[in-house]
């Protein structure tokens, strides 16, 4: 049977928080899967933030949403081509305490420049954003890529800012193939006030 993978295991978590109509935010469209897995997970009725600092992964995440689109199932859509760290001043006031999950792939955009990578002191940044925007009982997944270059830095500098996050404000997992440091890992944060 084997292991769910680190995005599977970070969907499910979602999946339980998560229902039709809510707020979403991809922090890292990427080439949109997990946009995408956002979109219909909340449907018509809902709302779905993404951010990426690559025009390139815009378009991709817009071509991957495009069949929601044509068959009326895409929700509200804010495309935003800027850092997730910025992304408390680009979601209505109205969500802010009311976002259902963020997810996070930090990394870089396979396909394009590996050198343009996520960096931690704006993923941190962005971590807190999202900590803030979160309802009680939402959820943050943050996947992390520790086999690339500067990876392993950012992957410990998130896990030791989830270390130490005060169980009043949330929960943190993590969840990792321990036998295989560089392979990618997943921790989560559960907000609880």
């Amino acid at each position: 049977m084997g292991f769910l993978s680190v995005l599977s295991f970070a969907h499910r978590f979602i999946e339980e928080r998560v229902s039709t109509g809510d707020t979403v935010i991809d922090a890292t469209c990427g080439n949109g899967v997990d946009t995408r897995y956002l979109a219909e997970l909340i449907g018509p009725r809902g709302t779905l933030y993404g951010f990426d600092i690559q025009e390139a992964a815009l378009q991709r995440t817009a071509e991957r949403l495009a069949p929601l689109a044509e068959e009326g199932r895409q929700p509200k859509l804010r495309l935003i081509l800027g850092s997730h760290a910025d992304m408390r001043e680009h979601v209505d006031t109205a969500a802010h305490g009311q976002v259902g999950a963020i997810m996070f792939n930090f990394g870089y955009l396979p396909g394009a420049d590996p050198s343009v990578i996520t960096q931690a002191h704006s993923s941190i940044a962005a971590l807190e954003a999202a900590l803030a925007l979160l309802r009680p009982g939402g959820i943050v997944t943050a996947v992390l890529y520790p086999g690339h270059e500067g990876g392993d830095r950012e992957a410990a500098a998130i896990e030791a800012w989830a270390s130490v996050l005060p169980q009043a404000v949330g929960q943190a997992i993590i969840y990792r193939m321990i036998q295989k440091p560089a392979a990618p890992y997943l921790i989560a944060v559960e907000k609880r006030k």
